[in-house]
Formats: C-alpha cells, structure tokens, sequence
C-alpha cells in the first residue's frame, strides 16, 4: 500500500470549508466525517482533514495560529496541466478563497499559483513538465 498522507487544517467554519474544498475538486468521504471534522479527498493517497477548533485541539496543546495573519506551512499539490492550475485557482477564488497570494511561477517546464482557503491556509497549485524539467535542469537522469 502506497504512504498516505493527510494534512490536519483547523477550520472556522466546517460546513463552508466543506463546499470551499469541493469547488476546488475534493470529495467529501463521509466515513471518515461528522459534525468535528470533514475527509477532503484529493487522490487515493492526499487527504485534507478539515477540523473544527475544538477537535483540532485534542491533537495539540499549542495555541491555533491565524493562518490569515502568519504563515506555517505551504501546502502544495501537482496538477495535470497548466490550464488544470488556471482552473483551481479560479474556482478557489469563487468558493471564496483569496486567488494568487503569492507570485505566479512560470519557468516553461514548471507552471504554479496558489490560494487560501477562507481560513487563510495556503495552498500551491503545481504542474510539471518531468521530461522538460531534467532537460532544463541539465541532469538528464531521472531522480532518485
């Protein structure tokens, strides 16, 4: 079985945050949701596990940062393509995230934006050229 992984976000309002992840092409898996916290699928193997306050702190002692006002993690997830990465930005700033808070990245063979959820949490949106990136990294070789 492939590694799983599941990034842990305090959310503010879980019913919002719910529909917000679904606009951006998650699915809801109800097994694993109920009126604390919510399963955002990505693929078979990336989770979003979106959790109300009070759950998320029965994980943590440390106080619940404002992802609006600091920064403590950059998420980032690939795309399919370049138009894939124009889309989920786009949705995301119509479910009511902020579009674009950092620098579009344009390299060619690397294309990227990103968004906050409406709770400040910022994602990047990545797509890769593998074969134009080795070429224009000048290795060639596959990485390990």
């Amino acid at each position: 079985m492939p590694k799983l992984i599941f990034v842990n976000l305090p959310v503010t309002d879980l019913t919002r945050s719910i529909a917000f992840y679904e606009a951006v092409g998650a699915t809801l898996n109800p097994q694993f949701t109920d009126e604390t916290a919510a399963c955002m699928v990505f693929s078979e193997t990336i989770h979003a596990m979106l959790l109300t306050h009070d759950k998320y702190r029965q994980f943590t002692a440390k106080p619940i940062a404002d992802a609006h006002a600091s920064s403590a993690a950059l998420i980032c997830i690939s795309a399919e393509s370049r138009a894939e990465v124009d889309a989920v930005v786009e949705r995301a700033g119509g479910a009511g995230g902020r579009k674009d808070p950092g620098k579009t990245q344009d390299y060619g063979f690397m294309y990227g934006r990103s968004f906050e959820d409406p709770d400040g949490h910022h994602w990047e949106i990545m797509w890769m050229d593998l074969e134009a990136a080795k070429t224009a990294m000048g290795s060639g070789k596959e990485a390990s």
